[in-house]
């Protein structure tokens, strides 16, 4: 990689969270930044600090394609893809629409392969890149409601792991940034879905329970932890494959690859349950009827 004052970052998902924090810290390091998201009103404030923006849609193949060759155009070259464009979709398995389900992997998985393959072929020539993928604790494990979410984080992990091994003879890492509980818009968008989609559903006892324990993040982390992460991966000579942060991601990973299956199901199930039961004590009660 070169020095920081020539190198070229496209990091999507700026428009707020980790992704306008990452496009911070990398404009303070020197880095030519493109921050790339649907709302681009919302990155006004990153713009007038030195960014470039891109309004994009990792959903919309017109829009990548756009954008990737606007940045190249203008610079002629791309360092680093920080894939962080994403949204939690929860529901039961039954409630939640094939349509939806389908959003959330054009959304967390197929935009970020399909913005990856736009970008090799400048870091194939230039034999030298980096890949940095947001997954999340979500992809080492699974909750209840969040199947498709689960879903989406698995195939990022496993996407990732065969990118890494396909592009290194060329000069491009791929690494891989596991967020736990993290200070964000996904936790209010977790628990409004997951309360649409069982409006009228057979699991509405457990809904609302797990859309409080979702809104309940107490003890979650800033987005500067994740960051940190970030910046470790692409700045190491040898980056680790995976960063995950902060504590509570780390030790959800690790308890999900000890515990055998039935005794992470009964972990869920009793986790779920407990929520319950502190909703129902404060006077909330289940959801039926929203």
């Amino acid at each position: 990689m070169p020095n920081n004052d020539s190198r070229v970052a496209l990091v999507t998902g700026a428009s707020a969270g980790i992704g306008k924090q990452l496009v911070r810290r990398l404009l303070r390091e020197g880095w030519t930044v493109y921050g790339a998201a649907r709302r681009v009103e919302q990155m006004a404030d990153i713009a007038a600090e030195g960014a470039r923006v891109l309004r994009m849609d990792v959903a919309d193949e017109a829009s990548m394609t756009s954008g990737v060759q606007q940045l190249l155009a203008a610079e002629g070259r791309i360092d680093a893809l920080v894939n962080n464009a994403g949204y939690g979709s929860y529901g039961a398995l039954e409630d939640v629409s094939i349509a939806e389900a389908r959003r959330q992997f054009e959304v967390n998985v197929f935009g970020l392969v399909r913005l990856s393959q736009l970008v090799l072929p400048s870091m194939r020539a230039a034999g030298r890149g980096r890949i940095v993928n947001i997954s999340s604790m979500a992809g080492r494990g699974w909750t209840p409601l969040g199947g498709w979410y689960h879903a989406t984080k698995h195939s990022v992990e496993v996407l990732s792991d065969a990118m890494r091994v396909e592009v290194a003879p060329f000069g491009v890492q791929v690494v891989v940034v596991q967020p736990g509980r993290i200070e964000s818009e996904w936790s209010g968008t977790a628990a409004a879905t997951l309360r649409a989609s069982g409006a009228r559903s057979a699991y509405r006892e457990r809904i609302e329970p797990f859309a409080a324990l979702l809104e309940d993040y107490g003890g979650a982390a800033s987005p500067e932890v994740v960051v940190d992460a970030v910046m470790k991966g692409l700045n190491a000579a040898r980056p680790r494959r995976r960063y995950a942060t902060p504590a509570d991601a780390r030790i959800g990973i690790v308890l999900h690859w000890l515990l055998p299956d039935a005794a992470w199901e009964w972990l869920m199930d009793s986790s779920v349950r407990a929520f319950a039961k502190r909703v129902a004590k404060a006077g909330g009660g289940p959801a039926a009827g929203r």
